[in-house]
């Protein structure tokens, strides 16, 4: 029977808890007997350790990149929208000023009509009493109408001039904010590089064990976060939204990484737990970083499925969590999204979109 996404996340998820169960400290398991043939395990590679943590400062400089980069386009969005808006509004603006001035020319000729002799010289100069007191009120209505016509064309310039402004303002913005971008995405491009030659400078055995020294490490501070008995004491049920947004993640899995992608054929951390949260009805910020900030923090033991786990002290890296000591991510470069423990990592702390 084939295997649907939430049928590999089930077994992914039970792997994960299995695993960790088993290296849980404090249980006992009968060692197999030794094998006469067999060579002892090396202990681990003390260079190759070094280039772990080489490896492993790389990326986290990436993913730091990475958030800048995805603020920055954010922010540029945000203020190409903003001068959408002031570029109508500007449009708006010149039309009613050049009706405004179609009116005023249409009095000038009428003026010019008559004579060019004012509404208040023709009162004064009638010689039909019974025409004053309707004199009187015509003059008035064109005192009123000729100073409100000047004090619309008036106010019309000076918003036309502050539209015009702060149209320069918002392109001075967006002008440093694709400066930012190019800055982060140069920043970005050349850890990545410096990481992939540092790896393709290793050979075969030594890149296997290296991916076996990260497994292992990984695996050590899951099984250290689930022996203080956390799981224990996280009963949290997912809201509808958060089934939803577990829902998206889940369909995800196996796509790759990206940096500055947010789907649909690939993502990046936050691109991934951002538009989970968006496909459930619910949109939040777009970097992890503002996701720390903006969102409704939640102690570790009350978190629930759809909630987010902000990881090193720098908020460089999301995932969304699934039950059972899992979450699902989108780790780095040169991987693809998959389930991993909500421990593995330095956990910063919980927030939740739908609070």
């Amino acid at each position: 029977m084939g295997w649907g996404k939430r049928g590999i996340l089930s077994a992914a998820v039970t792997v994960v808890c299995a695993v960790t169960v088993l290296g849980a400290p404090g249980t006992a398991f009968a060692a197999p007997a030794p094998t006469p043939s067999a060579s002892p395990t090396p202990p681990p590679d003390k260079d190759l350790e070094k280039v772990r943590e080489r490896l492993d400062k790389l990326y986290h400089d990436a993913a730091v990149a990475t958030d800048a980069y995805n603020a920055a386009e954010e922010k540029a969005k945000q203020q190409s929208a903003a001068i959408v808006a002031l570029a109508k509004k500007i449009d708006e603006g010149q039309q009613r000023l050049a009706r405004l001035r179609n009116q005023a020319g249409a009095a000038a000729r009428e003026q010019y009509r008559t004579g060019g002799v004012p509404p208040t010289a023709q009162f004064l100069l009638s010689d039909d009493p019974g025409q004053v007191l309707d004199g009187a009120g015509l003059v008035l209505q064109g005192q009123r109408a000729t100073k409100s016509l000047i004090g619309e064309v008036s106010g019309t310039q000076k918003q036309l001039q502050g539209y015009a402004d702060d149209a320069a303002e918002q392109w001075k913005k967006l002008d440093a904010e694709r400066k930012a971008k190019a800055t982060a995405k140069k920043k970005i491009q050349q850890q990545i590089s410096a990481a992939e030659k540092l790896q393709s400078e290793l050979e075969k055995k030594d890149r296997e064990r290296l991916a076996e020294l990260e497994q292992q490490d990984a695996l050590k501070a899951q099984t250290k976060w689930l022996g203080t008995g956390i799981l224990k004491k996280i009963h949290g049920v997912a809201s509808a939204q958060g089934e939803k947004a577990v829902a998206f993640a889940t369909a995800q899995l196996g796509k790759p990484y990206v940096w500055g992608a947010e789907g649909p054929k690939a993502y990046d951390c936050s691109g991934l737990t951002s538009q989970a949260w968006a496909a459930a009805g619910h949109p939040i910020p777009r970097t992890s970083q503002e996701q720390w900030k903006q969102l409704k923090h939640v102690d570790v033991k009350d978190m629930r499925p759809g909630d987010l786990v902000i990881y090193f002290d720098d908020a460089s890296h999301v995932a969304i969590y699934v039950g059972d000591g899992a979450v699902i991510q989108a780790p780095r470069p040169g991987r693809t999204i998959t389930v991993a423990g909500a421990g593995s990592m330095p956990i910063l702390g919980i927030v939740r979109p739908d609070a």
